[in-house]
């Protein structure tokens, strides 16, 4: 991210007085707004609202997967191509779409992202058959990694560096809130209006955050971009492709968990359909709760969030697997596995940025990518084992296996780390 000086006019003979200020750098004054503390919680809530509608769409889908399905006369596996396509569209969004608008002010970023989404949420209410939809999907899922990456500078740079973990944390919020209200209100629509309607919900909210993102995030020279070849340079850092490696291996088993919540609690445990929603909100309540936890142990320990997060998530996961099917450990077990999980998030965010901070833009849009090759990892595993007979709690230890090899890997990468700043 890069600062733009006033320079001298060429060509008229004469120099403006250093203390006279050019008309890019009054427009600068009078516009720059993101020092001042009054602006700060609208542009969070601003921000947060944009992560909300993308959360929305993201995990809405799989609630209404039976539905369009059925809507547009296919199976549901084949239904399902249309999820893997959008997390596909965030996957490849992420680098390629933040390397496209790396010159861009961070705020005008925000606003065009936003509004790719609302585009592509229209164009799944009114996709007439899977291949539209497919595409659409794809569309939606494009602008979700730049958004993160982009937000999370705008945050930091609200807050301050020293604060960034806090500041990923709440525009991270968002999404987290939409596990717990956004995809159960959507699933809602889904069910008693119908699929189309929950996407037109869904652009309904990223519509009016479109309109929050203009009116509350700072105009601010500051938020200017940079050249390609600056974000390019965390690619070239082999230490940012380990920890996008590691933190796909360990948040995956949130995913070898949150996907078959439906099957745990009315197979597993034997409780009625009733039931799932209040599971599928208590797992959020667990992850809102750690990711606010995990901002704050973010900025004071740099690597603690990482290990007290997975660490303490692999009792958890053990305990789950082992007793699951018991409903009075059950749902705690599921707020507990959000908990844990989420504090380590914020984490690898703030090391994604430290180890490239010429880029931080596409370590956000990465720490993003990262998380959805975390959800296809985790629950393809998961389906796996279940589908290989080895009962349906399987696919916990399945994301608690590979939760410890993720924690492992970190920690190898750590030893090394400090060995090699001793020998300096």
């Amino acid at each position: 991210m890069t600062t733009h000086e006033p320079v001298a006019v060429r060509g008229a003979g004469t120099r403006r007085a250093a203390n006279t200020p050019a008309r890019g750098s009054a427009m600068h004054s009078s516009t720059d707004t993101l020092s001042d503390p009054r602006n700060h919680a609208l542009a969070f809530f601003a921000l947060a609202l944009g992560s909300f509608a993308i959360g929305t769409s993201e995990f809405a889908s799989m609630g209404i997967l039976q539905l369009f399905a059925g809507g547009l006369h296919v199976d549901i596996p084949t239904a399902s191509y249309a999820i893997t396509s959008y997390a596909l569209g965030v996957v490849i969004g992420a680098p390629l779409v933040t390397l496209a608008a790396a010159r861009m002010n961070r705020r005008a970023l925000l606003l065009a992202l936003m509004s790719l989404f609302v585009g592509g949420n229209v164009l799944s209410a009114m996709a007439p058959n899977l291949d539209t939809l497919i595409v659409a999907r794809f569309i939606a899922g494009l602008p979700q990694g730049a958004y993160f990456g982009a937000g999370a500078v705008v945050a930091s740079g609200i807050v301050g560096k020293e604060r960034a973990g806090k500041a990923f944390s709440l525009v991270m919020s968002g999404l987290t809130v939409a596990t717990i209200v956004g995809s159960p209100f959507a699933t809602f629509l889904g069910q008693y209006l119908g699929w189309r309607d929950t996407y037109a919900a869904v652009a309904g909210i990223a519509a009016l955050a479109l309109g929050a993102l203009w009116l509350w995030v700072p105009r601010s020279q500051s938020l200017q971009g940079g050249p390609i070849a600056q974000e390019l340079a965390g690619l070239r850092k082999h230490a940012v492709w380990i920890m996008m490696a590691v933190a796909a291996l360990a948040v995956s088993s949130i995913f070898a968990v949150y996907t078959f919540i439906g099957p745990f609690v009315t197979d597993g445990a034997g409780l009625s359909r009733s039931m799932v929603p209040v599971a599928l909100a208590l797992f959020g309540c667990g992850m809102t709760a750690g990711n606010l936890i995990g901002g704050r142990l973010a900025d004071a320990y740099p690597a603690r969030g990482f290990v007290i997060g997975f660490g303490t998530a692999t009792f958890v996961l053990a305990a789950l697997a082992a007793f699951g099917s018991h409903a009075w450990l059950l749902l705690p077990a599921l707020f507990a596995v959000g908990v844990t999980t989420l504090i380590a998030i914020p984490t690898i965010q703030v090391r994604l940025t430290r180890l490239s901070p010429e880029s931080p833009t596409l370590m956000g849009a990465m720490n993003m990518a990262s998380l959805n090759v975390a959800n296809a990892i985790g629950a393809s595993v998961g389906g796996l084992t279940i589908g290989a007979g080895l009962g349906l709690f399987s696919t916990v230890w399945a994301g608690f296996a590979l939760t410890v090899v993720g924690l492992l890997v970190f920690g190898i990468v750590e030893v090394r780390l400090r060995s090699a700043q001793l020998r300096r």
